[in-house]
């Protein structure tokens, strides 16, 4: 298990305000000059006003929140794939396609296209929103010309770009009604020599201790069993719903592939948490109260409305004591030879 800890681009104060840079104090200029200078310097704060605009907009976002805060295991997770593929310059070299499958805002894509310089990038989402913030993100990253988007929905729809190199798809397959079909969709548009690269589950996100100081101990336990009945109930109800052991080595061997490789990654935030972490933790909750709130008892649902109390020093947003703990693991597979059309 390897550990990944930092805080990249989650520092900051509560109103995330930023410093401004002084002035050259030193240097004169003449009226016509001062002016010219005072309406470049009034539109580069429009342009810095704007910026910090898309990134509060960016910030509302619950997954866009969480990508943020899994970019440093992410970027860690491209650059194991790719000594996965062989020797550094062999690897470059060898992967110009990679498709990115569920891409959300497009954190995976940037990390993907940054270790394979070469490559080019197709991040696949059936969510438009989340595709627009993919290109922004790769825009304002210089990445415009090697990122491109494609909204999918159905596993069959995954081929259409084949054959690449390298398929990276976190927490997909779930959400899939055949999770073995939608991983042999996957495995047909690899090239021969190809890996795919499958994150699915690891451990759930922990932020809490046992005993909280309010309502009963034990919250996050009763949370987490509340979110597993839901996760059943809806696979119970997708499209062509398949029950299938979820042992994803076994699964990618029956697709067609060799497993490559397992490798699971730690993200962790310890406490005292900085602000954008405190608001994702926010914004979590109250999904989990939307989403699971009539599966819990009503001590538990009065106990995470007082998490969620933005004035209360019980909140999430202001406990001492809140962190951020989780674990993704990553399965992936080759493809040695063209599948056998059925």
């Amino acid at each position: 298990m390897t550990p990944t800890h930092g805080t990249g681009g989650l520092a900051g104060d509560a109103l995330g305000a930023a410093d401004v840079p002084a002035g050259d104090p030193g240097a004169e200029y003449d009226a016509e000059d001062r002016a010219e200078d005072r309406s470049e310097d009034r539109a580069e704060d429009r342009a810095e006003d704007r910026a910090e605009d898309r990134a509060e907009d960016r910030a509302e976002h619950p997954a866009e929140q969480e990508a943020e805060l899994h970019a440093d295991f992410l970027a860690e997770a491209a650059h194991w794939l790719h000594g996965l593929l062989g020797p550094a310059d062999r690897a470059t070299a060898a992967v110009r396609r990679i498709l990115d499958v569920g891409s959300g805002p497009g954190v995976a894509s940037r990390a993907l296209a940054e270790a394979f310089p070469q490559a080019r990038v197709l991040a696949v989402d059936r969510s438009a929103a989340l595709l627009a913030r993919a290109e922004a993100r790769a825009a304002e990253h210089g990445l415009a010309d090697r990122i491109t988007t494609q909204q999918a929905e159905r596993p069959e729809e995954f081929a259409r770009s084949g054959p690449v190199d390298l398929i990276w798809t976190g927490n997909v397959c779930r959400h899939l009604g055949d999770q073995q079909a939608a991983l042999r969709s996957l495995a047909s548009a690899l090239r021969p020599g190809g890996l795919l690269a499958v994150a699915e589950r690891g451990l759930p996100p922990r932020f809490l201790p046992r005993d909280i100081g309010i309502g009963r101990p034990g919250l996050q336990a009763r949370l987490d069993a509340a979110v597993e009945e839901q996760v059943t109930a809806r696979r119970s109800r997708l499209p062509g719903a398949t029950s299938v052991v979820e042992d994803w080595p076994c699964l990618l061997a029956s697709a067609g592939l060799v497993p490559a490789g397992t490798r699971t990654f730690l993200i962790e935030f310890p406490a005292p948490l900085d602000v954008p972490v405190r608001r994702h933790l926010h914004t979590r909750l109250h999904g989990l109260l939307a989403d699971v709130g009539e599966r819990l008892d009503l001590v538990d649902r009065l106990t995470v409305e007082q998490l969620l109390d933005g004035d209360a020093c019980t909140g999430v947003l202001w406990r001492p004591d809140a962190f951020y703990l989780t674990a993704v693991t990553v399965h992936t597979a080759r493809l040695c030879r063209p599948l056998e059309s059925a």
